[in-house]
């Protein structure tokens, strides 16, 4: 079981010596992030923006990377191309060149002939099975139901993890999670890249992924303080330190995975993969740095009398064999 542990047992790493640095710097990304969404806004892709979709048919499986190209140089920068149902069926979504529609959204008949023909090749062509215009009125409703599911996605955290642990816990993971979003969020922002459905739905995992791995130091934290006799900053530094090895094992794994997701799995899913690396590896650091230092501050200072069993838990505990 060496394998498994990548951290030797019985370390003492003082992370909460560091408490007000790390909560500095995270606060000072959060910051940042926060700027650069109010600042420079994101670069929203045809799902929220709207746009021109055409569902083609070919003879033969083409390659969509190469239907990309195509339709860069044919003046359609940025196009989602993806096959859905038989392999042989492209799904494209563009903006129209300027002029393409007019203000009531009625699709230039031009845009779709001007994609057919350029992804279209003498051994394979293209059929147009069908082509609309999809109105910015539905990318806003696409955004709000983003950031309904966002809302749903915070309050469910907050009720479970204040019935499973405590309050302050709940409080402390909520912050933790937010910010490891945020910084995600201001990620796409700042540099620009585009902000589509997948990267929400990256944002999303990037949330689940955060919490479960913040809840695993918080029970260590819980059982350490009902078992230890020491300050907490030390009750939870042990936690920290207890837990970092399996901490760091899991997110290189799912770390693996993104990564190769983001290499090949194609330019359609390389927006979630893109978020859901940076997830992963600001939620590891804030699992470490972020969530056990805001336990230690305000109204959110932790004490063992907190987290001692109730009186039905010790009950409950006795009864046990």
């Amino acid at each position: 079981m060496k394998f498994f542990t990548l951290i030797p047992h019985g370390t003492r790493f003082d992370f909460m010596r560091l408490r007000w640095v790390s909560l500095g710097i995270a606060f000072a990304l959060m910051l940042a992030a926060i700027g650069a969404i109010a600042f420079k806004g994101f670069n929203f892709a045809l799902d929220f923006t709207g746009g021109n979709v055409t569902e083609l048919r070919f003879e033969r499986p083409v390659d969509v990377d190469d239907v990309r190209q195509r339709l860069d140089a044919a003046g359609y920068p940025g196009a989602q191309v993806q096959t859905f149902g038989s392999g042989n069926d492209l799904l494209i979504r563009l903006q129209p060149k300027e002029g393409g529609a007019d203000e009531a959204g009625v699709v230039d008949s031009n845009t779709a002939a001007e994609v057919q023909r350029a992804v279209s090749t003498a051994d394979n062509p293209g059929q147009v099975l069908s082509s609309e215009f999809v109105g910015p009125q539905v990318g806003k409703d696409l955004a709000l139901n983003g950031i309904w599911a966002l809302i749903f996605v915070v309050v469910g955290f907050l009720i479970y993890i204040s019935i499973r642990f405590e309050k302050k816990f709940a409080i402390a993971a909520v912050i933790t999670t937010l910010h490891d979003v945020v910084i995600v969020a201001g990620w796409f922002a700042f540099f620009g890249h585009e902000f589509d459905l997948t990267v929400l739905a990256g944002l999303l995992s990037v949330m689940g992924f955060s919490i479960n791995d913040t809840i695993v130091v918080f029970d260590r934290v819980r059982e350490n303080f009902r078992s230890m006799r020491a300050d907490p900053e030390t009750i939870l530094n042990t936690s920290i330190n207890q837990t970092l090895s399996r901490t760091i094992i899991t997110s290189l794994v799912a770390l693996l995975t993104v990564v190769a997701l983001y290499l090949y799995g194609g330019g359609s899913l390389q927006g979630m993969a893109e978020s859901q690396i940076v997830g992963i590896i600001v939620g590891t650091l804030s699992s470490i740095f972020v969530a056990c230092p805001l336990l230690t501050l305000g109204f959110m200072k932790v004490t063992k009398q907190d987290l001692m069993p109730k009186a039905r838990d010790e009950a409950a505990l006795a009864r046990r064999p």
